[in-house]
């Protein structure tokens, strides 16, 4: 338990009252280090560190451990004025200054020579340090921006090349040979428009492109993390799922990733704890919040929400939680993001709340947390897919289809598990080894590349269970439509193809005896071939499949004609749990999560009102001591761990 802390913003005198702060309520790590570059290397070359020794020296004699991020982003504008190259341009080729962060080229190669001095030089510096306990890099790259410089046109170019060989192969995967649009030379390449108009497929590269520059950076830091501290694991704030950028985090992660770590905000339980799930991938290590929820963005914060959050995340297997942030900002960025000190320095009752939570996860290591994590079900996620079903610009009609988005079809196969209190997987199929799991979930995966086609088809064939949605499979690698039967690489496996596409009014179906209605707007026309149809929609003239089985091998492959969504995963899940042979966790109200652990469970109520759960027998709370009788009391934004 912690909390990122910026001692740049802070005299002696403050730093010294702010660790006895941080003392008293237990914390034993904090983060610092992070958007900090041009206070270690005020200028070119210049390193002034003698500062922040005596903080390192002040926490490692409190009991506070650090996590000392690598502050390559933002760059310092003494950077951006030695190298221009490292200043945005933007689409219309006009030079934006660095006016907010991570508004810095990071493909340019004098950022990338400069980034390294600096990491190498703040590696070095403390690579013995005692109270060094891992290393972050660039928090939240991720979320920059792409750059149009002539300079970035020759390195996609120079990408290109690398990619396709030829540009006979560009042209192809391009499909330039619509509407007059073919390749004499790669001279001929232009950028293609992040904003649009422009074709799906150079919209996938162009965010490919910027992905790869991104792990390049993020490999380099970790070259130099274990040439100095190999024995100090990775543990770093990232954004892969920025809207202005991102990058392909679940097919490169265990390249330069130790323990998956991220910044907490949650809107709700789901979407936070998804989004947790995304950064932990297939890790055997537990999930890290290197930042986490005490306020927001002019959200003062609400007592006891910080300890619920804490104990959902304790409950997924987090290992590690850091309020951000320490001390309120004053000026620049963030001035309304409330800290767990006021701007006057007095500590809040926030302080108070995170140091109840330090105790009493020192109480529960002594059964059995952290939380190591072993689910049975994988849930399908793909950049390619996120990037290439919402392409840019007027001209692209897959967006007309494709609703709800990606994001939200993945998170809505996500939730009826999550509601069942199963432990799942967020992976990338065709980077990962899916033996391990009893049942993998593929929703609305619109990219079907030949790995990930590959991986399923010896998965199933293998004797795993499968559960498909639609709009999976549409289109290739390239992002261009299969001309073979959809769902492409992989009609045989569900016994099926499709060929049309229609919207309804509120579509249902019978399943098991069952009348299921639904708010789903679209639905496919399946084409059984061998493949069982299990349900029929009921409100549709043509009475078509809603589900289909299909025996593959030793497996089962199974398609839902419609987007992803819990009105239509939810009917499904006793079926599928049955098929995989996955036992169903502990049964709790809405908005009540839980797990078990070494014989006792762990109830979360995420509600703000009191919740109930059934007993049958008399069990005690570890958290609140109390004596259970016919039921688990649960006050609002409470949680027990009960015998």
């Amino acid at each position: 338990m912690g909390t990122c802390y910026q001692p740049i913003d802070r005299s002696p005198e403050q730093i010294d009252q702010d660790v006895a702060i941080m003392k008293r309520a237990g914390f034993n790590v904090v983060r610092m280090g992070d958007l900090s570059w041009d206070s270690f290397e005020p200028s070119q070359g210049k390193f002034t560190f003698e500062w922040f020794d005596r903080i390192m020296d002040k926490m490692q004699a409190n009991g506070i451990r650090v996590i000392l991020d690598i502050p390559g982003l933002p760059a310092p504008i003494w950077l951006h004025r030695a190298y221009p190259g490292v200043d945005i341009v933007a689409q219309n080729r006009t030079r934006l200054p660095p006016a907010e962060r991570y508004m810095d080229d990071i493909s340019d190669p004098d950022y990338v020579r400069e980034v390294g001095i600096m990491a190498e030089a703040l590696m070095r510096r403390y690579a013995n340090h005692p109270a060094v306990i891992a290393v972050g890099y660039d928090n939240e790259i991720g979320n920059g921006f792409m750059s149009y410089s002539e300079a970035d046109r020759q390195r996609f170019i120079a990408w290109l090349k690398k990619k396709y060989g030829s540009i006979r192969e560009l042209n192809k995967a391009w499909a330039t040979q619509r509407w007059s649009r073919r390749l004499n030379s790669f001279e001929d390449v232009d950028l293609p428009l992040a904003d649009g108009p422009g074709p799906s497929e150079r919209y996938l590269d162009i965010h490919r492109f910027w992905s790869d520059v991104t792990v390049a950076r993020l490999e380099e830091l970790d070259a130099i993390r274990q040439r100095n501290m190999p024995n100090v694991p990775s543990i770093s704030n990232f954004w892969d799922t920025a809207s202005r950028r991102g990058f392909d985090y679940l097919s490169t992660y265990k390249a330069y990733v130790s323990y998956g770590a991220e910044g907490l905000y949650p809107g709700d339980p789901i979407s936070g704890s998804f989004g947790a799930l995304i950064t932990k991938g297939a890790l055997p290590t537990p999930i890290w919040f290197n930042e986490f929820t005490a306020g927001g963005g002019g959200f003062y914060g609400t007592p006891g929400r910080s300890r619920m959050y804490a104990y959902l995340g304790l409950m997924m297997g987090a290992q590690g939680i850091l309020a951000w942030t320490f001390n309120s900002h004053q000026g620049g960025e963030e001035q309304a993001l409330f800290g767990l000190v006021d701007h006057n320095g007095t500590p809040s009752w926030k302080v108070d709340e995170f140091a109840r939570i330090a105790t009493e996860f020192k109480q529960l290591v002594k059964y059995g947390f952290p939380r190591f994590t072993h689910p049975e079900i994988a849930i399908a996620y793909s950049f390619d897919s996120f990037i290439d079903s919402h392409p840019n610009g007027p001209s692209n009609t897959t967006l007309q289809y494709f609703k709800p988005p990606y994001a939200e079809q993945v998170q809505g196969a996500f939730e009826p598990f999550f509601r069942a209190n199963l432990d799942t997987a967020i992976i990338n199929i065709g980077h990962e080894n899916l033996s391990p799991y009893k049942l993998i979930i593929v929703p609305a995966d619109y990219v079907m590349d030949v790995a990930s086609g590959t991986a399923l088809r010896e998965y199933v064939s293998n004797g795993g269970t499968v559960l498909m949605t639609a709009l999976s499979a549409k289109v290739d690698e390239h992002g261009q439509w299969f001309d073979t039967p959809l769902p492409g690489r992989l009609s045989d496996v569900f016994g099926l193809k499709i060929n049309a596409f229609y919207a309804s009014t509120g579509l249902k179906f019978d399943l098991d005896g069952k009348s299921i209605s639904t708010d789903i707007r679209r639905y496919e026309v399946l084409e059984p071939s061998t493949a069982t149809v299990l349900a029929r929609f009921t409100n549709i003239p043509d009475h078509s499949p809603a589900i289909t089985i299909n025996r593959f091998g030793k497996g089962n492959a199974l398609y839902l004609a419609t987007e992803s969504n819990p009105s239509t995963i939810g009917p499904v899940l006793e079926r599928v749990l049955h098929l995989a042979g996955i036992q169903a966790g502990p049964s709790t109200p809405e908005g009540v999560y839980a797990r078990s652990v070494d014989g006792r469970t762990l109830y979360v109520n995420t509600t703000e009102e009191k919740k109930t759960v059934a007993l049958n027998v008399s069990k005690r709370g570890i958290l609140t001591n109390r004596i259970y009788e016919g039921a688990i009391v649960l006050d609002p934004l409470a949680s027990d761990l009960v015998q």
